[in-house]
């Protein structure tokens, strides 16, 4: 990352029942490539009884991508998917014309200490895509691409990069990738990596260009193709991005559309009760009375 032309301070911001640190969007950078929207969840240490609970609440225009490092969720939509994602797993949900899903601590754990920490982020759809049917795929963590490299630990979580394909059903070019070093390394990989990219330190510290950046930093490459840094120790990094669409995106509440009517069919159909419902559901988030609308580019 030595042609770095922005550096991101992860946010603080609150989703109900969890500070979480959010990623993206950010005011001078609302995309890089599809990748519209990510918040670093955790890491929280729940007693018993302190349990997560997310209600049933839509989506639009969008996949979303739930990745945990520690702590246990169990997900349910409208599709009847019912499944407990664990660390190293992948929840890919597209939600497409119309997605609810709720997302909970399983009910083995709600009487029990517990630690909750990971990813949870939004790809959004090309714009033929946005109004395709939803849909749900669940992979464990022996089904992603995992590779040792002069002793760095890798994993191509979502999209293409060094060759390999990770198996989650993405929509346009992109990659998400997972580089964990334990001891300090030259990382030179810009000829893999294409489109607009940024680097995300979940731990440890890189160093680049003569400077030194620490967790919790998003850097923003100007070249994808120039993408090299040295990673110190016990240092776990984040690499993602992809080919930019042509279209701009809007972003309000939980809904993502090329086109504003979209959204405000969408959320027209959430007041309406016109959305599909969750099995097993009751509880519904209600539509913010507030506009949060955030214009993306």
């Amino acid at each position: 990352m030595s042609n770095i032309n922005l550096i991101i301070e992860e946010r603080a911001a609150d989703i109900g029942d969890f500070m979480v640190g959010r990623l993206l969007p950010f005011r001078q950078k609302r995309m890089v490539g599809p990748f519209i929207f990510i918040d670093h969840m955790g890491p929280a240490h729940l007693e018993p009884n302190e349990n997560m609970d997310v209600d049933m609440h839509p989506h639009i225009g969008l996949s979303t991508l739930t990745y945990l490092f520690e702590g246990s969720i169990f997900h349910r939509d409208s599709l009847g998917t019912a499944v407990e994602i664990k660390p190293g797993a992948i929840n890919w949900m597209t939600a497409g014309k119309g997605v609810v899903h709720t997302e909970r601590t399983p009910d083995y754990l709600r009487d029990k200490t517990k630690e909750l920490h990971g990813l949870q982020i939004w790809v959004a759809l090309p714009k033929e895509k946005e109004q395709c049917e939803p849909s749900f795929v669940h992979l464990d963590a022996n089904e992603l691409p995992a590779w040792e490299d002069d002793g760095l630990e890798i994993k191509l979580i979502a999209g293409e990069a060094f060759g390999r394909s990770s198996p989650v059903p993405v929509y346009s070019p992109l990659y998400l990738i997972e580089i964990k070093s334990k001891d300090v390394k030259l990382v030179n990989i810009g000829e893999h990596l294409f489109g607009e990219s940024a680097l995300y330190i979940l731990e440890g510290t890189i160093k680049s260009g003569g400077n030194t950046y620490q967790s919790k930093q998003i850097l923003i490459a100007k070249d994808s193709t120039l993408c090299s840094f040295e990673m110190e120790e016990n240092t776990t990094v984040y690499l993602f991005g992809g080919e930019a669409f042509p279209e701009e995106r809007f972003i309000e509440w939980n809904f993502v559309a090329s086109d504003k009517d979209i959204i405000e069919k969408a959320k027209s159909d959430w007041r309406n009760g016109t959305f599909p419902s969750v099995p097993k559901e009751t509880k519904r988030v209600p539509l913010p009375s507030h506009k949060s609308s955030l214009r993306s580019k």
